[in-house]
């Protein structure tokens, strides 16, 4: 069972992180879906998706929940029956799910140069014009890149932009932390977000502040 990574956060959050490896039957067994669900992944072309889609169910079950106690809203944000929040993502060959008692996002991606191209349409690039290393900016717009994609997971407005609503504030490649303010019309949420990377991938989770 290839449980990648478990984090801690706090006392009342987890991160749960799979790696890939199996075929769709062997993720297939002992996992109950709903109706709904089973048709999603009957329905599904792509067999990366289908393992992913079913990882994510062991995920669950790591957790202590199981397919029967995840729902999704109006605006396609996952929730949990009972009193936590969850947050899931998927990318290639690695899932993620994040519970916690407040609320939560987070994003995996694969680390790849594509993200140099389309980067102005996401953040403000010459913020970043100072790093000379082709390799360390696409590092870091990866790392904003997940995480504006966990605060718009979180925040759940579909009209928010992640070039004009989302501000990351600056950090060095070195650490693991940042903060992160989401403003939207009459909103504004201030979140903590943790990163890291693994195997050229990079995760990031974010937490609303409760500074």
């Amino acid at each position: 069972m290839p449980l990648y990574k478990t984090i801690t956060v706090n006392p009342h959050t987890k991160v749960f992180i799979w790696k890939i490896e199996e075929s769709f039957e062997a993720l297939s067994e002992g996992i109950d879906l709903t109706k709904n669900c089973s048709n999603r992944v009957v329905n599904m072309k792509s067999d990366l998706h289908r393992r992913g889609f079913m990882s994510i169910r062991h995920l669950l079950a790591l957790g202590g929940y199981s397919d029967h106690d995840l729902y999704y809203d109006e605006n396609g944000k996952p929730h949990l029956t009972g009193d936590k929040h969850i947050s899931i993502t998927h990318s290639f060959n690695f899932s993620a799910i994040i519970i916690s008692d407040i609320e939560v996002g987070i994003d995996i991606e694969m680390q790849r140069s594509k993200i140099l191209r389309i980067a102005h349409k996401f953040t403000p690039i010459e913020e970043y014009r100072t790093i000379a290393n082709e390799d360390a900016m696409m590092r870091k717009l990866t790392i904003v890149w997940c995480a504006k994609e966990s605060l718009y997971k979180s925040f759940a407005e579909k009209g928010v932009s992640f070039l004009e609503n989302i501000y990351v504030e600056d950090f060095r490649l070195d650490e693991t932390k940042t903060t992160a303010t989401v403003t939207y019309e009459d909103k504004q949420q201030q979140y903590d977000v943790d990163f890291l990377e693994f195997e050229e991938f990079t995760c990031a989770y974010a937490l609303i502040s409760e500074k």
